[in-house]
Parts: C-alpha cells; sequence; structure tokens
C-alpha cells in the first residue's frame, strides 16, 4: 500500500498459476467499496508458478464467469491482504533499483538447422522450435533477447526500517518440485530469502518481499546449448532464486530515497481483435475430432488443438482486455493480461528513457500468450492458434495504449 495524501495505491502478486480478469474485477470492487481504493489504483497478478493451482475457473478466455468457492476464497484473501498492509501504514521514503542477473534467463526459441523439421499440430513447418533438445548439434541461435535485469521498488521507513520491496524479473517458473508438491516456485521463494537477509530478526509488522513476473513469455531457466544435469527437489529453484536475493539485497544499498513521491494511476479497457480459425482449418479440425482417439501415453497434440481451434469459431471479433499504468514518482508499473515476450518488455522500458519501467505480465486477467507481431511468422509452441488467440499486432496496440496513458 502507498499513499501520497492525495492518490492511493494497492500492489498485489498472487502466487498462482493465473488469474481470471473476474477474480481482479471482484476483489478490486470489495476492495474500492471496503477501504476507498478506487478500483483502477490496485494492480493485482499472477507469478505463473506451475507448481501451483489457479483462479482461472471453468473458462479461461471468457471475459466474464461466475465465481467458483475457490475463485470466492481467493478474492475475500486478497482484500484481507490490502486490509492488512492499509492497517500497517506508517510514514515511508520510496526508491527504485536494478539488479543484473544475466545467468539464470534463456530465450527457449530457437532457429533450428535443415536437419531439423519442426512442425506446429496443424501440419505447419515451423521456423523456431520452443524448447529444443538440449544440446542438440541443430540448435543455430535464439530467436530472440533475453532481459537480464531485476528491477525492483524498495520502501523503508523514514528511520530506515525496511517495509516491503516489489519486484520484478523476467523468467517462467523454474519448476523441479516434488511428486504433487504445492510450490510458490522461484518467486515465494526469493521473497522468503529477501526477507531474511534484509530482516536478520523479526519485525511487527514483518517486512514484506515480493516477486512480480515480467515478460517472461518466451525465457525459461534451460540452458540449451550446454544442458545441466538433472537436480534434486528444490535444488534449481533455491539456486536461481538465492543467487536473486543476494544481487537485489547488494542492489539496495545504491538505491537513492525519497519521500516526497507523487503518485497517480491510469486504467483502461483496449479492445484487441481475436483469431478465428480459417474455413480450412474449421473443417480439418471437425474432421481430427471425428477420428477415433488413440491410447498413447503422449498428448495428442493435434486432437488437443482442433478443440481449441473450435472453441474460437464463435468467439466475438474485438474483445475489451485490462492496461493498467501505476506512476510512483518517476517510475511506472505498467500490465498487460498475458505471457507477454520479453522484447515486449524491453521495447516497453525503452520509451522511458532509463527511468524505471516495470511491465508485469498475467496481470487482471488471463488471455494466453502474446508474442510480438516480429514473432509470429516463425511460428512455434507460443505462437500457434489455442495457444495464442489474438491477432499478431496486439502487442502493438497495447503497448500503445500504455504509452497514452502514461503521457497522461
Amino acid at each position: 500500500m502507498l499513499d501520497d495524501g492525495n492518490t492511493k495505491l494497492a500492489i498485489v502478486v498472487l502466487d498462482l498459476l493465473g488469474i481470471h480478469r473476474s477474480v481482479s474485477d471482484a476483489a478490486r470492487d470489495e476492495i474500492e467499496r471496503r477501504l476507498s481504493i478506487p478500483k483502477a489504483n490496485v494492480l493485482i497478478s499472477a507469478t505463473h508458478t506451475h507448481s501451483a493451482v489457479s483462479v482461472l475457473g471453468s473458462s479461461r478466455y471468457q471475459l466474464e464467469q461466475e465465481l467458483d468457492d475457490y475463485q470466492k476464497f481467493v478474492v475475500s484473501r486478497i482484500v484481507d491482504g490490502v486490509q492488512r498492509a492499509v492497517r500497517s501504514m506508517q510514514p515511508a521514503e520510496l526508491g527504485f533499483g536494478s539488479a543484473d542477473a544475466p545467468e539464470h534467463v534463456f530465450n527457449r526459441r530457437w532457429y533450428m538447422s535443415e536437419k531439423y523439421v519442426a512442425t506446429s499440430p496443424y501440419g505447419d513447418i515451423d521456423t523456431v522450435k520452443m524448447n529444443p533438445p538440449g544440446g542438440s548439434d541443430a540448435l543455430v541461435k535464439p530467436a530472440g533477447p533475453t532481459d537480464p535485469v531485476v528491477s525492483f521498488l524498495s520502501v523503508r521507513a523514514t528511520d530506515g526500517t525496511p517495509i516491503s520491496l516489489y519486484a520484478s524479473y523476467s523468467l517462467h517458473y523454474v519448476g523441479g518440485v516434488g511428486p504433487g508438491h504445492v510450490s510458490a516456485d522461484y518467486f515465494g521463494m526469493f521473497s522468503d530469502q529477501l526477507a531474511r537477509l534484509v530482516t536478520p530478526d523479526p519485525l511487527d509488522p514483518p517486512f514484506v518481499a515480493m516477486m512480480a513476473n515480467g515478460t517472461s513469455g518466451d525465457i525459461n531457466n534451460v540452458n540449451f546449448v550446454k544442458p545441466r544435469p538433472s537436480k534434486s527437489a528444490y535444488e534449481q529453484m533455491r539456486y536461481v532464486a538465492d543467487d536473486v536475493a543476494a544481487k537485489v539485497f547488494a542492489a539496495m544499498k545504491d538505491v537513492q530515497y525519497k519521500t516526497d513521491i507523487k503518485l497517480s494511476a491510469k486504467y483502461r479497457e483496449a479492445n484487441i481483435r481475436w483469431r478465428h480459425p480459417s474455413p480450412a482449418t474449421t473443417a480439418w479440425a471437425e474432421a481430427k475430432l471425428q477420428e477415433p482417439e488413440t491410447d498413447s501415453r503422449r498428448a495428442d497434440l493435434p486432437r488437443i488443438y482442433a478443440k481449441r481451434a473450435l472453441s474460437l469459431v464463435d468467439h466475438p471479433k474485438e474483445a475489451p482486455v485490462p492496461v493498467q499504468l501505476l506512476r510512483i514518482g518517476d517510475g511506472v508499473i505498467g500490465t498487460m493480461p498475458f505471457e507477454v515476450f520479453c522484447e515486449i518488455g524491453l521495447e516497453f522500458k525503452k520509451h522511458f528513457n532509463g527511468k524505471p519501467a516495470i511491465l508485469a505480465s498475467l496481470s487482471h486477467g488471463y488471455f494466453g500468450y502474446l508474442p510480438s507481431a516480429a514473432q509470429h511468422p516463425l511460428g512455434g509452441y507460443e505462437t500457434w492458434l489455442g495457444t495464442n488467440r489474438v491477432e499478431p499486432e496486439t502487442s502493438d496496440v497495447l503497448l500503445k495504449n500504455l504509452l497514452e496513458m502514461a503521457s497522461e
């Protein structure tokens, strides 16, 4: 919770696979009603940990849905969390910082040599392969960049006592948990480890660290050129979390704190266009689903994507999706309700000329992967119809909206 005397902002991170926009809407409505914080000023994002459940509900791509019992429970916990933060507020000073952690991030989309043929479930030949075979001599080069920077906002009391830290890193979950385990992945481990480093002795109220998912739609923790040996459960996750926490902790000493920071927020429903299957794809999908199912233990991708393609037939042409921009002093936090490609986040940062800028993925909803327009012709998992559900220019539309909001 931040309050400059005129504007209040609340920032929430959920250690869940994803959040349906109806959950965000319901939580922000209740926060506005109970705590008089405008719903446009509340940022709620999910980390996309794959070892936890989600609040996407039964129809993750629909714009609205009736909340089930678990979604209602999570809404109540979000509101309670913000209320606890409100009751714990004290005079504070804020500052942005950053740390470089390039060794943990790898672009998972690769150009392959002619000896390796990558195909989509629809039978098309892809130019790039997502998660190619590690150590393969067919690897040519990554199809996109990485962002090595951990950006963070540090908050401390006017006497120097640490209060909170909000960080963002463009890295997908790490993975590697025990069988059937539920885990917040490195996002939660980072938060716990940073709290131990910052406050060796417990505080009351406790120091709160948070790690949001940046723009990691095409980024993971796998070195495809030099694959690492297998590790025990949680070992790699702990290694990444502890190292990133140590780097952020070291960078905190260089933060320039200020007390005269002004806050503002903008929220907008941006119109985007859905993709729809062509008549030929529709006919293929219908025929595929008429075929008998196989008993293979491997996933039948053509059958899975036939269902996904047909689910898009009746989608409307356009739909509004939530975008938000918070301004905190000379820094900004923007949002998109997608798994956003790294290069989109880098483009967002570029427009702020070195000023602090964070783009948080999976915020206020989930509408699938968001490749840049340049990545669509290359193919690969993240661009397949059904994995990606919006037109190729969508990232440009959303960036345009965020930059307009920033200028306001």
